[in-house]
């Protein structure tokens, strides 16, 4: 069985309808959700994130956790009592009676200490949850290349970036307010933050992603044109294809550094928790929408805002895409400064890093701006 998982975890291509193997991995993939979900409630001191304690309805995570058990048993169990791929159903179902085994949804809850060092499980768990849910139908039925599997090549290596990105939200939070409070504190003026907080909460939301997304837009372009800087962007361009998993290919100094850069003017300014919390969600939907395989391109909004059209020409390697589309949110910041892709064609032909010398796989993609030797 082992080795049967094994070598699907390293496969790629479209599954099968009819086989079983389609609700085979829908039943792995929510039995290994829950286990996480299990272990998550067992140690929430040390696997939750303290930022979203606060606002968890445990009573509604219980009842989330129970339906999920229930699926991922029923469709296991479907799958072996009528003979369909059984060593897949079998795994699934030995992680739900686990997951049983170790309480499931009925964990109790404790008292526990706070500032305990944490990864962030439960982050993961519902963004991989909610962004599968989402991404992959929205893919489905808005594809822009309909051959593109949901297990195209390489996804192996984007979703290693997105668990490691993930379960570090800790540190990375951790290391971003350190370095945004040593290095701008000094900005930080009572009135001018006043006079923001005063704001009408939709105003407040546009000054807030306008501003994040001018500083997003020059940190960007400086990855492109700083030799140094590049050495960490060059991973997140070396995805070969798109979908909504492939943003998650960023190496951990980049993100820090990226973060620190967006959140410095939002500090400074201080703009209030409700339009900070908004503009996490926009960016959070634009970050993954941006990249996922879908035939968008909003008429004339395109110049306006960004779409996955304006950010896939930004990952290609056709030449009259190269350093150009750096916004994140606003098109008209390209147009602006003159960095908007020109081109008569609707979508670029090919995506990835000029060249392909960016290797594959996590780890090589950590040591990689360390150990690049550019030819020439």
């Amino acid at each position: 069985m082992l080795d049967k998982l094994n070598a699907l975890t390293e496969s790629h291509g479209a599954l099968k309808p009819g086989r079983g193997m389609v609700s085979g991995v829908v039943a792995l993939a929510l039995a290994i959700l829950c286990f996480l979900g299990v272990l998550a409630f067992h140690f929430p001191q040390y696997l939750t994130t303290p930022q979203l304690r606060q606002s968890y309805d445990v009573a509604l995570l219980r009842q989330l956790l129970f339906g999920a058990l229930v699926l991922a048993g029923a469709i296991s169990l479907w799958n072996i009592v009528f003979g369909r791929v059984r060593w897949l159903s079998a795994a699934a179902f030995a992680l739900v009676a686990l997951s049983l085994a170790l309480g499931g949804h009925k964990v109790p809850v404790n008292d526990f200490p706070d500032g305990t060092p944490y990864i962030g499980l439960d982050w993961f768990i519902l963004d991989l949850l909610g962004s599968t849910l989402i991404f992959v139908f929205v893919e489905k039925l808005f594809a822009l290349r309909r051959e593109q599997p949901v297990f195209r090549p390489e996804w192996q290596t984007d979703f290693h970036h997105f668990i490691v990105n993930h379960l570090l939200v800790g540190f990375v939070l951790l290391a971003v307010n350190l370095l945004v409070h040593r290095l701008f504190g000094w900005a930080a003026h009572d009135g001018l933050r006043g006079w923001v907080q005063g704001l009408d909460f939709w105003v407040a939301l546009f000054l807030i992603v306008l501003v994040a997304d001018l500083v997003q837009y020059w940190t960007h372009r400086a990855y492109h044109e700083v030799p140094l800087l590049w050495r960490l962007h060059a991973v997140h361009h070396s995805a070969k294809h798109m979908d909504w998993i492939a943003g998650s290919r960023q190496h951990v100094l980049e993100i820090i550094l990226t973060r620190t850069l967006v959140l410095a003017p939002i500090y400074v300014l201080g703009f209030s928790k409700e339009v900070i919390d908004a503009y996490i969600v926009v960016v959070g939907f634009q970050a993954v929408f941006n990249h996922a395989n879908v035939s968008v391109r909003l008429g004339p909004l395109r110049y306006l805002i960004v779409t996955p059209n304006f950010h896939h020409w930004h990952h290609s390697q056709d030449d009259e895409a190269i350093d150009r589309n750096y916004a994140a949110h606003f098109a008209f910041i390209d147009h602006l400064f003159g960095t908007a892709v020109q081109s008569g064609r609707t979508w670029p032909a090919r995506y990835g890093v000029q060249g392909d010398y960016v290797p594959d796989g996590f780890w090589r993609q950590c040591l990689f701006p360390f150990v690049w030797r550019p030819k020439g």
